[in-house]
């Protein structure tokens, strides 16, 4: 183990022991609670944010592509909580129009049915950062607590791979999870589409390209989708500066990610300006109160709605962008991750398989 890493483990520990001492303490500790947009700071984020703040810890944007994707993995694995038991994870590789992408395959521990629900899963990272290995953590948990399998995405990042590679690699891995479904011991009438941040707008996307499909999507759940990077919402500019992702970051993404700025108004990256939404699979989406996406993920709730697709939508008021990375370290990531889970569950149990 290089020294890096092991500066890194001791602060790692360091931070979990600070968020896990009395919340009688941090409020102590954190000073007046932080109200925006008439809603109030979990008192454990924001004593979270301002250790943060105090590591000098530079932005991902002021690190170089290289060294932010090491430490967003690094992150997640410390922030995360013990790893999920599930009873089996392989790697697989499928053909792509460029080549080949891996796939990461988890089966939850018990399981009797033949065929099993599969959640499609794409991470975020602003399509640059994020992996297989620093999303390993909330896969499994969505594994265990879901019953379902989980196939993770490895698809193209930026700037190596700037738009639509993400776009088209995501709608391969739905075909390809879609005509192998039975053979994975999957049900092809079961496959939920899922992601984060730009890993929820992924999904989004794969929902309304594969509307009309044989093998159409049965649920789509996004958390914390970005909906429209053309947009500019008043909760981009209430909690731009904050609350981990900033709007400096999101530009950043944007100019690693469009080849031109114009692209942003494509609905294959802001899937709130396709013009019809109908047709499209039920929809669960979950955003953070603390959150420059909140505003945008909460308007394509409501456009969904009203082109007629079944759509719950719920908002976790006290939380942050980023928190199903920091369930291991936050009490209230944890209850915001067990409350989809249920969500989750109780839309596939609807579905009558």
């Amino acid at each position: 183990m290089q020294m890096s890493e092991i500066a890194r483990e001791v602060q790692g520990m360091a931070a979990n022991l600070a968020l896990r001492m009395p919340i009688s303490w941090i409020n102590l500790l954190t000073g007046p609670s932080i109200t925006v947009d008439g809603r109030i700071l979990d008192s454990r984020t924001q004593w979270f944010l301002q250790l943060l703040a105090r590591s000098g810890q530079k932005p991902l944007s002021q690190l170089g592509v290289a060294k932010a994707r090491t430490e967003f993995d690094a992150f997640q694995a410390i922030m995360g909580g013990r790893p999920s038991p599930v009873s089996e994870i392989v790697d697989r590789t499928i053909g792509t129009p460029d080549g080949k992408m891996r796939v990461r395959i988890y089966r939850p521990a018990e399981s009797v049915a033949r065929l099993l629900p599969v959640i499609l899963y794409f991470h975020g990272g602003g399509w640059v950062i994020g992996s297989l290995e620093g999303y390993d953590l909330p896969c499994r948990f969505f594994c265990a607590r879901t019953g379902c399998v989980v196939v993770s995405v490895d698809y193209q990042l930026a700037p190596e791979h700037k738009f639509p590679a993400a776009s088209d690699d995501a709608a391969t891995a739905y075909r390809w999870l879609s005509a192998n479904a039975t053979g994975l011991g999957v049900d092809p009438a079961r496959i939920v589409v899922a992601g984060d941040s730009a890993g929820g707008t992924m999904a989004a996307v794969v929902a309304q390209q594969m509307r009309a499909e044989p093998v159409a999507p049965c649920l789509q759940w996004l958390i914390y989708p970005a909906t429209d990077l053309a947009g500019n919402t008043p909760s981009h500019q209430s909690c731009g500066d904050r609350f981990l992702l900033t709007r400096d970051a999101m530009e950043w993404f944007a100019s690693l990610f469009l080849n031109d700025p114009a692209e942003a108004s494509d609905p294959r990256i802001s899937p709130l300006r396709a013009p019809d939404l109908s047709g499209l699979a039920p929809a669960l989406i979950f955003t953070a109160g603390f959150d420059p996406l909140r505003d945008e993920g909460r308007a394509y709730a409501e456009r969904l709605a009203a082109a007629g697709v079944k759509t719950i939508h719920r908002e976790f008021d006290s939380l942050i962008h980023g928190f199903i990375g920091m369930r291991g370290a936050l009490q209230g990531a944890a209850r915001a991750m067990d409350d989809m889970v249920v969500g989750l569950r109780h839309e596939l149990a609807s579905l009558g398989h």
